[in-house]
């Protein structure tokens, strides 16, 4: 069997996660849930990356688990409650957070990060995207640091620009 043809990087001119990987900010479970929601929302985000201290991910959160983050748990349990509350404070309830972080929200029993190698193909991230119903993937090295992000945009785009049987952009 012979080796991959490779080609500015590419396997056989296949395009790879470490093509289209993105930098992008990144949580850590001490930070503030406000924090986090301000970055995810300015920076126009699909999600968001938890990190450790080694930056390395610990968890993927898409946007609506960061939404959830931010909502008391009593109205997520209790959607009738929500419509007791008035429209000025119904608007405003994110910034009510206090000293809440990411650790504190964060599951009890945190999912396996959606994480892929540098040399994983689009197909597998797209697969993997599915599967967790992630538009987010962290990309990381073979010492699980992150090195960069494939959002579900970013995604299309490189499965767009590269149709079936064209070779990919240079």
């Amino acid at each position: 069997m012979s080796a991959p043809l490779v080609i500015d990087g590419k396997r056989d001119g296949v395009m790879q996660a470490g093509d289209i990987a993105v930098g992008v900010p990144t949580v850590t479970v001490t930070d503030p849930v406000a924090k986090a929601v301000r970055m995810m929302a300015v920076g126009r985000l699909p999600g968001l990356i938890v990190v450790d201290e080694q930056s390395r991910p610990t968890a993927v959160l898409p946007g609506s688990q960061v939404l959830r983050l931010a909502i008391p748990g009593s109205f997520q349990e209790d959607p009738m409650l929500a419509r007791t509350v008035d429209e000025a404070s119904a608007d405003s309830f994110w910034r009510e957070l206090g000293n809440l972080t990411v650790g504190d929200c964060l599951p009890r029993q945190p999912l396996r990060p959606a994480t892929v190698a540098p040399d994983a193909t689009l197909l597998e991230i797209a697969a993997l995207m599915a599967r967790l119903r992630s538009p987010l993937v962290a990309v990381v090295g073979a010492d699980g640091v992150l090195l960069g992000a494939i959002t579900l945009e970013r995604l299309l785009t490189s499965l767009a620009v590269t149709g079936p049987g064209e070779p990919p952009p240079v």
